[in-house]
């Protein structure tokens, strides 16, 4: 069985799903207790086990691998997350990386996946983020300060013998995401889109096919300039976005292909996507639910539209993403209406 930690996390949730259809079965680690994501809901309790695990705690790692057996490890379990001090939110997430590769070295299992971020390029040049060029050492926030010791961790277990691939994850929207992003608009517009649909009555199976595309040029209604609970939105500001269930099938893809040759691997869309184009894909799908948006960049944004480089992703496991923009907005869509809240 694969041990997810932080596996009915939003990331963990998709990571599982897509194990799962590729025949795997999983332990869903997890410190809080709560019931099964929305999204596994009605998997056979033998395929998908949730077990509590605190990180922080390596007695608790290790007793898992005593009520199972563990083959593959994806760590994607943080600790604070902005909530903590930084120096103890760096802290809790390093001593729980090492219990968990301690754990699986234990274990013998065969390959362990940590989760990176595309923070860590923070302040690296260049429109293309590749694994091979060297980071800055400084960062802008706890987050990629903790990712970046998380890697140089797994290089040293690596370098000693372990199997441990570093995933540096680009912005993840979909299913379970948070409606806004302090970091991307696409979520908080289709949150928008979605409730503006209800308010309006336009929110039936045929809509979430689609229509007609609005007038405005950026895809945006008239009478608005920001999402509701979000920054204003800029049109021409891009992000490398990967959709959610792309995101999981990447991760499980890392965990099972048999060789992999590379430490590092950028997981994510391999195109930095402007606002304007969410926002055109979300009003085909939501006919006049978008929010208009501010024209040109947001004040302070970088002058280049950086994006992850993919060709390791695609060259050693063969991913090709299966969500591109319009679909990933009508499925998205399509589940909110269903009635999840994210």
């Amino acid at each position: 069985m694969i041990l997810v930690t932080g596996g009915r996390g939003f990331i963990g949730a998709h990571a599982v799903r897509a194990l799962l259809d590729l025949g795997e079965q999983c332990v869903l680690g997890q410190r809080s207790a709560g019931p099964r994501p929305a999204l596994l809901r009605g998997v056979p309790d033998g395929h998908a086990v949730m077990e509590p695990l605190d990180c922080a705690d390596p007695g608790s790692v290790l007793a898992v691998g005593r009520r199972h057996r563990i083959t593959g490890v994806v760590h994607l379990a943080a600790s604070g997350l902005g909530a903590s001090p930084p120096l103890e939110e760096v802290q809790t997430n390093t001593a729980g990386l090492f219990a968990v590769l301690r754990a699986a070295l234990e274990w013998g299992v065969a390959r362990v996946v940590v989760a990176s971020t595309i923070g860590v390029y923070a302040g690296a040049d260049g429109p293309s983020y590749r694994e091979g060029a060297p980071l800055p050492v400084a960062s802008p926030h706890p987050i990629p300060a903790s990712k970046k010791i998380a890697e140089i961790v797994a290089d040293v277990a690596a370098s000693s013998g372990q199997e441990v691939v570093s995933v540096r994850i680009g912005a993840i929207w979909g299913p379970l995401g948070r409606p806004s992003s302090p970091f991307f608009a696409a979520p908080g517009l289709v949150h928008a889109a979605v409730r503006a649909g209800a308010r309006s009555g336009a929110g039936d199976a045929g809509a979430v096919r689609g229509g007609p595309a609005p007038a405005s040029p950026t895809g945006a209604t008239p009478g608005g300039s920001a999402v509701d609970g979000m920054p204003p939105v800029y049109a021409e500001d891009s992000v490398d976005m990967c959709y959610a269930r792309d995101c999981g099938r990447a991760i499980a893809l890392l965990q099972t292909t048999p060789a992999l040759r590379h430490r590092t691997y950028n997981v994510g869309g391999g195109r930095a996507v402007a606002n304007h184009e969410v926002a055109a894909a979300v009003g085909r799908v939501v006919p006049g639910g978008v929010p208009a948006l501010l024209p040109g960049r947001s004040p302070g944004s970088p002058a280049l539209d950086a994006h992850l480089d993919v060709t390791r992703l695609r060259e050693d496991t063969g991913f090709v993403p299966e969500y591109g923009l319009d679909r990933a907005v009508a499925d998205y869509v399509g589940w909110l209406r269903a009635g999840h809240p994210r």
